[in-house]
């Protein structure tokens, strides 16, 4: 459903009424309070907030039918039988007070028997039976009970409580006690149960008919949702065309469409920066070349790190502005990877403990993934001398942490941290030299699969590197 709150604010008369006093202001606080209570309770789904909009007029209107039309039909009908049987029985009591012979009985008996439905008996005269407790709601028994008293005005006894089907009423005449007893449904209208059986039955298969078909004006938009979802993600989006009404396939066309101008954007880049790439790379082995024949001399051993210190910096440079587009996601054993990492780190003279628990295949891009974690184990390495990789899968998400004992950064300066080509080394390192290139690339890749990554206190002390993908 919308947000109440929000339409709520959007009407000038509503805002005019919150800013007065007295009812005005408190009916503003209830209408504001309901408002906020039905965006909480309500459904959030697109299939469930259309179903909700179809199943609730009918309900309501069900509702009114019942209460405004079944109510008094049932109500009304009732009293007309009931009026019906009422005259039949004051017939019955006029004939026997005026006509009180032994034989005129036995006619009125078999009249009653076989003309009016009902069976008479005449009962010596004694006191009525105690009224029994009525139902609230028991149509039937006020009906009797009122044609009796108007129209024949006796006393009487009526008994229609009970899942009997016959109904007993016993009316005292001057010298006996008149007993009859007749059918239950002559005295209320029995078959509007059919109405009600109708009703919700048609109600029912227009609801399932609504049903099959939201499903079906649905689905286009979920896979529309799942592709944009996988194409974030840098996952391969196959078979999906445009579907169902026309503003679904409005969007999905612009979904396709914007899809292949990023996709042409990539390639372009990925072209531009090969190209970069490959005459960069050519000027720094031809420096290389020409430094080989200079002598050994301190200059030459300064002109080498110059040449070292930027190679370093164009792979990162490159890295950061090409990202992780260009790579196919395949599964990859992480523990294998995590072991490639403490061999690299053990080469480079650094020490790294890594382990991965449970089950570590994951589909991922391997390459980008595993520079992510390199960037993160050589910036612990940099600024301390105990890391910790750990990873493993819980919730549908893969989770890699690397811990360092190093100086760590402040809380406040962590989200600068990720910036590109901006160095702490200051708060950190200032004999270290780079890029500031590197969160910046393992954040890109971490956001390239879908999740992020996060900077933490760790348990050594120092600086926690968090990374959460979905698995």
């Amino acid at each position: 459903m919308a947000n109440f709150e929000a339409f709520f604010r959007r009407i000038p008369l509503a805002d005019h009424l919150a800013s007065l006093s007295g009812p005005w202001k408190w009916l503003s606080h209830a209408y504001r309070s309901f408002s906020r209570f039905m965006y909480r309770v309500m459904p959030k789904g697109l299939f469930t907030r259309t179903f909700l909009i179809i199943v609730a007029p009918i309900v309501i209107l069900q509702s009114v039918l019942v209460f405004v039309f079944m109510e008094r039909h049932y109500e009304l009908v009732t009293e007309r039988m009931s009026e019906a049987v009422v005259r039949q029985i004051e017939a019955i009591v006029y004939v026997l007070e005026n006509y009180p012979q032994d034989e005129n009985y036995r006619k009125v008996e078999e009249l009653a028997s076989r003309a009016l439905d009902m069976s008479i008996t005449l009962m010596p005269l004694e006191p009525l039976p105690a009224p029994a407790p009525k139902p609230f709601f028991d149509v039937i028994d006020r009906e009797l009970s009122y044609g009796i008293s108007e129209q024949i005005g006796k006393p009487f006894w009526i008994d229609t409580v009970g899942r009997s089907r016959f109904v007993e009423i016993r009316i005292q005449l001057d010298d006996a006690i008149l007993r009859i007893i007749t059918r239950r449904s002559q005295t209320y209208a029995s078959n509007s149960h059919i109405f009600l059986v109708w009703m919700f039955s048609t109600s029912l298969v227009l609801v399932l008919i609504a049903l099959l078909f939201l499903r079906n004006q649905i689905r286009p938009i979920i896979r529309l949702s799942e592709a944009a979802d996988a194409f974030g993600k840098g996952r391969p989006v196959e078979n999906f065309r445009a579907s169902g009404a026309s503003e679904v396939r409005r969007a999905s066309l612009a979904f396709i469409d914007m899809r292949r101008r990023i996709e042409r954007q990539i390639e372009q880049r990925t072209t531009m920066l090969a190209g970069v790439s490959h005459d960069l790379r050519t000027i720094l082995t031809r420096l290389r070349l020409q430094l080989a024949f200079v002598g050994e001399t301190p200059e030459r051993e300064a002109m080498r790190k110059d040449l070292d210190e930027m190679s370093h910096m164009l792979e990162d440079y490159l890295a950061f502005a090409s990202g992780d587009g260009d790579e196919d996601i395949r599964t990859t054993d992480l523990a294998l990877m995590f072991e490639e990492l403490e061999e690299e780190a053990e080469i480079s003279g650094h020490s790294v403990k890594a382990r991965f628990d449970g089950p570590s295949e994951v589909e991922v891009r391997r390459i980008s993934l595993k520079r992510c974690l390199a960037n993160l184990v050589t910036n612990g390495c940099k600024y301390g001398d105990q890391v910790e990789v750990a990873g493993r899968i819980e919730g549908g998400w893969l989770i890699i942490t690397v811990d360092d004992n190093g100086p760590g950064i402040p809380d406040d300066q962590r989200e600068v941290a990720f910036r590109a080509f901006h160095r702490l080394d200051l708060a950190r390192n200032q004999d270290e030299t780079g890029s500031g290139l590197g969160l910046a690339i393992a954040r890109d890749i971490a956001r390239g699969h879908g999740g992020d990554l996060y900077l933490e206190d760790s348990p050594l002390g120092g600086l926690r590197a968090r990374v959460r993908i979905p698995a």
